[in-house]
């Protein structure tokens, strides 16, 4: 009989799992193991704030449901428990003609995933946003701009009102098995479990292969610069303005974000990162470097791309090369405009063959459950996630 679970990992998902866990079956001892002192340190606190509306994603992919149905969760808990947020819309555009078939095909995946979304004109763009330019736009009314940090404290402060814990400073090290179940144990520290849900981010196929699990993909982080608009030129941003994404590539392009505070901050850009939580262009580490360098898979994507990799890392050292991808869309942005703020960290998952995992993954073990796969959408589905991942659980009870 499973009564003791422990989530490994305090980010959005492994507290979203934890709370729906512990709502659906409270006589669980629930323990949520989180290595920092708080939580969402990583990825779910340094993401760009954005709640997705699901536009993007392939019809019937978990991606495409789970963003969908995680939006409106996500929402309403903010209306419920009183986290900031704001649904303002966004404008995806084309800025050349070559562009237009990509935009309409982005169209009609937002019609097969039932989102609320219409062409406009370059009229119809400057109405939206006046500082924009291109030859056509897709206006997102349900897309918005949320406190993802707050999200995060509130899902824990629910957890702990319900009777679990969130463990903090524990880095988990391994794991025993034994008669009585599964020993997680950190440097100085163990917590005994029947079921261990792997939903450790940067770390997930670590975590896997420590477990014994081999998730068939390696984590490569790449790291995202940012830029905030001084105060004067926030006025360029009304909301959300996005480019046409490179259907290569899983990352959306360097966009223009009205965070929830007010700010406008534009990026990210994508750079292999020099460490796993390599936060800046000084921050390294040897073992993290080694590891994806001689990964066949991060070679082989590497030989793939090297040509875009080369633009990523020149936008990076480049202040004014980074400039040249936001002229497109907002041709009135200077340099003098753009101050560095923070950077952020994507775990991209590759195969091997070097392809880049798209759709959220989960893969079973006996007594653990691994979240392999969950970049974005996943804050903005992290509340549809989480019943996923409780559904998937609650099978073996």
């Amino acid at each position: 009989m499973i009564e003791r679970i422990a989530v490994v990992g305090g980010g959005l998902v492994g507290l979203a799992t934890a709370r729906a866990l512990i709502l659906r079956y409270p006589h669980l001892q629930l323990t949520i193991l989180e290595k920092e002192d708080t939580v969402a340190a990583h990825q779910s606190g340094r993401n760009s704030g954005v709640i997705h509306s699901g536009i993007y994603y392939t019809p019937g992919s978990l991606k495409a449901t789970l963003c969908r149905e995680g939006r409106a969760s996500l929402v309403s808990f903010c209306e419920e428990q009183n986290v900031a947020y704001d649904t303002c819309g966004k404008v995806i555009v084309a800025t050349s003609e070559d562009e237009v078939e990509r935009l309409h095909g982005i169209y009609s995946r937002g019609q097969e995933n039932e989102i609320r979304c219409e062409i406009v004109d370059p009229s119809g763009l400057r109405e939206l946003e006046p500082a924009a330019q291109g030859v056509a736009a897709i206006h997102v009314p349900d897309a918005g701009i949320v406190d993802y940090p707050g999200v995060a404290q509130k899902l824990g402060e629910l957890i702990t009102e319900a009777g679990g814990r969130i463990e903090k400073g524990f880095d988990v090290q391994g794991f025993e098995r034994t008669s009585q179940g599964v020993q997680v144990c950190s440097s100085n520290n163990v917590v005994a479990a029947d079921l261990v849900i792997n939903c450790a981010g940067l770390y997930s196929d670590r975590i896997a292969r420590m477990a014994g699990a081999d998730p068939g993909m390696m984590i490569v982080p790449f790291r995202g610069v940012y830029y905030e608009l001084r105060p004067a030129a926030r006025a360029l941003c009304r909301n959300l303005i996005y480019p046409v994404p490179d259907p290569a590539y899983p990352f959306l392009g360097v966009h223009f974000t009205r965070m929830i505070d007010g700010s406008v901050e534009v990026g990210p850009n994508a750079v292999l990162a020099m460490a796993r939580e390599g936060y800046s262009l000084s921050t390294w580490n040897a073992g993290d470097l080694i590891e994806a360098v001689r990964y066949k898979g991060f070679r082989h994507l590497a030989a793939n791309h090297w040509r875009k990799g080369l633009l990523e890392m020149h936008r990076t050292v480049s202040r004014s090369a980074y400039l040249k991808a936001l002229t497109t869309l907002v041709p009135s942005v200077s340099v003098d405009d753009l101050v560095p703020c923070r950077s952020g960290i994507r775990a991209q998952a590759v195969r091997p063959d070097g392809s880049m995992v798209d759709d959220f993954v989960i893969a079973d073990q006996d007594d653990m459950v691994h979240v392999c796969n969950a970049p974005s959408p996943a804050a903005t589905a992290c509340l549809a996630i989480g019943e996923h991942i409780m559904d998937h659980a609650a099978q073996r009870f």
